[in-house]
């Protein structure tokens, strides 16, 4: 067992555990680290790196992992009411050999539900971990994780408990669901299982975990023996590949031995708290990962390109086995060459085009988690009056030009978000015929459609029979015509981006800045917190009149964007066909 000297260990995202510099800290990971990148496993566990600079948690996920421990806490208050007597809880304030010792100890006495367990450390095994419930069965404990999010999707065939007997052993095929792909989940609980196998609490028979998600109204289990994975693989089997390398990236790093894992950039690397270090010596090498991620990194630094620079200087177009599919390599090739020049936005095409209409309307939608879509904007226009100066179009449409928002104040979920929908959608709905019955074009707008499709299609579902709400397949029509269209796509497929696609990275080219200096996604979730009165205080309306002027804003930063788009200034931006290697 490696043993090291430590003041802090992190042990997931925003919680770090402290020991007193005289204590000893076992090398010893949770569940979440099969999940992390490598190179962030080795810096929580490299005695060097403690006094390194580190990001702050975003207050988004800050945001999130508090929701997330008062959506546990709430369920286990009701289980335990609904369970008892068969209920213990391990309580959440005493030490972590307190906590483990009060765990084995329900475990032996055979209590049915043990609540906020924190198991046995597996000091061979290199493993620790609590999880929200473990449930008696088959002589042994199974364990169950309390989730805040959707674990299923309507459809079929998942297998399903319901809370008031929350046991595998009265699962059956769910004839309204089918799972929902969490991967993350699976593997957590295949930790947790090593974990009872390693202190003599697994159940006879085949090895099951449950996830109860954020409708929290059953129990979806996981056959985790099912060889459900890629090349065949179960669950377990590929937890334990993805362990017994983490494990050994975590003791190089805690022995100062040649480290495993090196620094490039993936998708993680935006929320973790390891940025500013592997940031900074990811510019300096002019790492290639800066432009490319993932498996193609992985496959150019196999042939020698590990810089920006040495990509850049590669030709564009079919070259003799290329060691990424040849439309990616030549991608690849270009966005270096757009990195090291700095530029924001690459033209792909000569001219690049956008559909427009005579009546146009952009969305945006805002939503709160999985709980709900709380506001609609919309930003109605009318290209032919604003050329000519007229309002000739949309007194034919007997509408007022300008943005709207249809929006519900009652903290979700709640069904007044049905009203705000179907407020929305017979709105939209009258401005679509109206322009059909007159000869006129319409055109909607939405910057990365999923969003939008999934919550008028989920608000379709969930209240169905309600006054103005559309049938999903009136929603489907609309969504899969010519008429609705994605500037999200348009951007992807006529520009290369070397910084990003989303809206707040694009608009800027186009001349458009948000109002608010704080705008965005994530502190959105915080205003709508205090605008609704979330935690309990009085509703705040200058947080309602903020989120307002947000949405505002992302509905014209899409105007912006096709307007730009269909003016002569995109011209503009360098075009690919133009742009040969540095220097040349």
């Amino acid at each position: 067992m490696i043993v090291i000297s430590l003041t802090g260990v992190m042990d997931a995202p925003g919680s770090v555990r402290t020991y007193p510099a005289s204590v000893e800290s076992e090398v010893l990971l949770d569940g979440d680290v099969v999940t992390r990148c490598r190179r962030r496993v080795h810096l929580d566990h490299d005695p060097t790196m403690i006094d390194s600079p580190t990001a702050p948690l975003d207050p988004g996920a800050e945001q999130r992992i508090a929701d997330a421990a008062e959506h546990r806490r709430e369920l286990a208050d009701r289980l335990g009411r609904e369970l008892a007597p068969d209920w213990t809880e391990i309580p959440g304030d005493e030490n972590v050999v307190d906590r483990e010792r009060a765990t084995l100890a329900a475990m032996r006495s055979g209590v049915g539900y043990i609540s906020g367990a924190q198991l046995p450390s597996d000091n061979e095994g290199g493993r620790q971990g609590s999880v929200d419930l473990l449930v008696r069965s088959r002589g042994g404990y199974v364990p169950v994780l309390v989730v805040r999010h959707k674990v299923t999707d309507p459809g079929k065939g998942a297998r399903t408990s319901p809370l008031t007997d929350p046991r595998p052993e009265s699962a059956a095929r769910d004839p309204r669901r089918k799972p929902r792909s969490q991967a993350r989940d699976q593997l957590r609980l295949a930790h947790l299982v090593r974990l009872l196998q390693a202190c003599g609490m697994q159940p006879t028979g085949r090895k099951f975990g449950g996830a109860i998600g954020s409708d929290t109204d059953t129990v979806l289990w996981h056959d985790l023996e099912s060889r459900g994975w890629s090349g065949g693989r179960s669950v377990l089997a590929e937890y334990d590949e993805r362990f017994a390398d983490r494990i050994a990236v975590a003791e190089a790093a805690a022995t100062g031995s040649e480290a495993l894992a090196q620094p490039t950039r993936v998708l993680e690397c935006k929320g973790c708290p390891w940025w500013p270090v592997c940031g900074q010596q990811l510019r300096a090498a002019r790492d290639v990962s800066l432009v490319v991620r993932g498996d193609d990194a992985v496959r150019l630094r196999a042939v020698g390109v590990t810089t920006v620079d040495q990509l850049a200087e590669l030709p564009v177009g079919p070259t003799r086995e290329p060691p990424l599919p040849p439309n990616r390599m030549s991608e690849a090739v270009l966005l270096a060459r757009a990195w090291l020049r700095d530029l924001p936005l690459v033209r792909r095409v000569s001219e690049v085009k956008v559909s427009r209409g005579d009546v146009e309307i952009d969305v945006d939608m805002e939503s709160y988690a999985d709980s709900g879509a709380y506001l609609w904007g919309s930003l109605l226009s009318c290209p032919r009056d604003e050329a000519n100066g007229s309002r000739t179009t949309a007194e034919l449409l007997g509408a007022e030009p300008g943005y709207r928002g249809f929006v519900t104040w009652d903290p979700l979920p709640s069904d007044d978000e049905a009203r705000s929908f179907a407020e929305f959608w017979s709105w939209f709905s009258a401005l679509r015929r109206a322009a059909h019955e007159h000869g006129l074009t319409f055109r909607a707008y939405c910057y990365n459609e999923l969003a939008e499709n999934r919550w008028m299609l989920s608000s379709a579902q969930r209240f169905a029979g309600k006054p103005g709400i559309p049938t999903v397949e009136e929603v489907r029509e609309f969504v899969g015509s010519s008429e609705w269209v994605d500037v999200f796509a348009v951007v992807r497929d006529q520009f290369l981006c070397p910084n990003g696609k989303s809206l707040k990275v694009i608009a800027p080219s186009a001349g458009f800045a948000w109002r608010d200096s704080e705008a965005g996604g994530e502190n959105s979730m915080r205003w709508y917190r205090a605008a609704v009165g979330f935690d309990g205080g009085a509703p705040d309306r200058e947080q309602r009149d903020r989120l307002l002027e947000y949405n505002e804003d992302d509905v014209r930063a899409t105007l912006a964007i096709r307007r730009w788009i269909s003016s002569g200034q995109v011209r503009e931006i360098p075009y690919t066909g133009d742009m040969g290697p540095p220097g040349r």
